[in-house]
């Protein structure tokens, strides 16, 4: 039975929450801070399976709490819930390390689908590292991957390897990076992956795009001050080169 921790300071909100999920049979535990949240997570390393994580919260806020974790090395699958209107929130979210996101009010069948599919994912990713453990001399599988130059990026297990180094990378840092390899060499707008990657259809600060690409230019480039795969197209967003000339 997967157990969900529900972060939410809106008591009735959490305990109606708490009373549908367990009717879906899943076993829920509430915590009404941020604070609390990291107490229960740190005390039980594994223990949960998912995290619904409300944005705003008293104390620490969801931000603080998902990147607190990321940076613990905990990926805990998260679904944030985040007020209507603001999508500057989903997209701080995804580059602190969220999965997915759901705006307030939203419908209660479509949590609890979310839900579902981020467990599913979790089980998969899982039964995958269990299959390669118990088999380590077995034909290598195709896996959903790109590599270019001495890097390459698994968007089965989410993992981005940088020569000997290998990084964990977040559902939302895969998708980013798949829908720019798909486009390889062609610019991509911040209005393209606001609508096709995070499904964003509102006005939006683009500088909370332009924070992301930092981001990424952190894991992939040699020089982040100086992108050789992830570029600026000026006036319009960016565009992924596989294989840069050689620098003169």
């Amino acid at each position: 039975m997967s157990r969900i921790l529900v972060v939410e300071d809106e008591l009735h909100l959490a305990e109606g929450l708490r009373f549908n999920l367990e009717a879906e049979g899943y076993q829920v535990e509430l915590a009404e801070s941020g604070e609390v949240a990291l107490e229960r997570l740190a005390a039980g390393p594994g223990s949960f399976d998912a995290m619904i994580l409300d944005i705003m919260l008293p104390g620490k806020d969801g931000f603080a709490v998902i990147s607190e974790l990321r940076q613990a090395g905990e990926f805990l699958p998260t679904l944030i819930l985040t007020a209507r209107g603001h999508p500057e929130d989903v997209l701080k979210g995804f580059a602190a390390g969220a999965d997915d996101y759901l705006t307030k009010p939203f419908e209660l069948a479509i949590l609890i689908a979310r839900m579902r599919g981020l467990l599913r994912r979790r089980r998969w990713l899982e039964a995958s590292l269990e299959a390669s453990l118990a088999a380590p001399r077995a034909e290598p599988q195709k896996t959903d991957a790109f590599v270019f130059g001495d890097k390459s990026v698994n968007f089965d297990s989410l993992e981005l390897r940088v020569r000997e180094r290998v990084l964990q990378i977040t559902l939302m840092e895969a998708k980013v990076l798949s829908y720019l390899v798909h486009h390889e060499g062609k610019p991509v707008s911040r209005k393209a992956l606001l609508e096709d990657v995070w499904d964003l259809r509102e006005d939006t600060d683009t500088r909370a795009i332009d924070n992301f690409i930092v981001r990424l230019r952190r894991y992939i480039e040699d020089d982040p001050g100086k992108p050789r795969h992830l570029l600026t197209v000026r006036g319009v967003g960016y565009r992924f080169v596989a294989s840069p000339a050689p620098e003169r």
